[in-house]
């Protein structure tokens, strides 16, 4: 099983990096956010994302019901991440602010594969102190795995010291809708503007 997980996270991150998404094709009658995506999806979106368990920094137990109830950017990341990590999560937050200027209100989600590291009161310090609306999320490996393996994401810790290993992990920032579920992803090369561009595109087609 666990061969079986990396494999499909491996694939997941080949086919976007070569960007031959194309069983969803923009401008299918049926997809109501057609003229919002300027890539599309293998499998359509609901091949990405789904329920989730995890524990949020006061240390209760939430399902993706409880945490993804207005539009929201989701990432997943661990907070000893020495560059990778603060520099994405920083622009998803920015993406947030230039939303709200043009009148959109949008939930940037931190989940931390690191669960070792990431306590409750330390990913929820992290996600504050890059947004004061940020929603930090942790849990244990259980938890973590499932709610990697159900976005398509990979991480696998490095050896090393016990308590400042690496963590290699995917990269991409997912737009999950309360009742669409996932509907777009993005790469770290996108800037916050271009991501509120699309992201106000699939707001105002919900």
């Amino acid at each position: 099983m666990t061969r079986l997980y990396a494999l499909l996270a491996v694939s997941f991150i080949a086919i976007v990096a070569g960007g031959t998404w194309f069983l969803t094709r923009p401008g299918d009658s049926d997809d109501k956010f057609a003229q919002c995506r300027s890539s599309s999806i293998a499998g359509g979106a609901g091949a990405i994302g789904g329920p989730f368990e995890l524990v949020n920094a006061k240390g209760e137990t939430v399902t993706d019901k409880d945490v993804i109830t207005e539009p929201s950017l989701v990432y997943f990341g661990y907070t000893f991440c020495p560059d990778v990590c603060p520099l994405d999560v920083a622009r998803n937050a920015e993406a947030v602010d230039v939303l709200a200027e043009r009148g959109y209100s949008v939930t940037p989600v931190f989940i931390s594969i690191d669960p070792d590291r990431d306590t409750p009161e330390v990913v929820g310090d992290f996600a504050y102190n890059l947004h004061e609306k940020m929603i930090g999320l942790t849990g244990s490996h259980e938890q973590v795995k499932a709610a990697s393996l159900a976005y398509k994401t990979y991480y696998k810790k490095q050896d090393g010291d016990e308590d400042y290993y690496l963590v290699d992990h995917s990269t991409f920032s997912y737009l999950v809708l309360p009742q669409d579920g996932f509907v777009e992803f993005f790469r770290r090369d996108d800037t916050p503007e271009q991501m509120a561009e699309k992201i106000g595109c699939f707001i105002d087609n919900m």
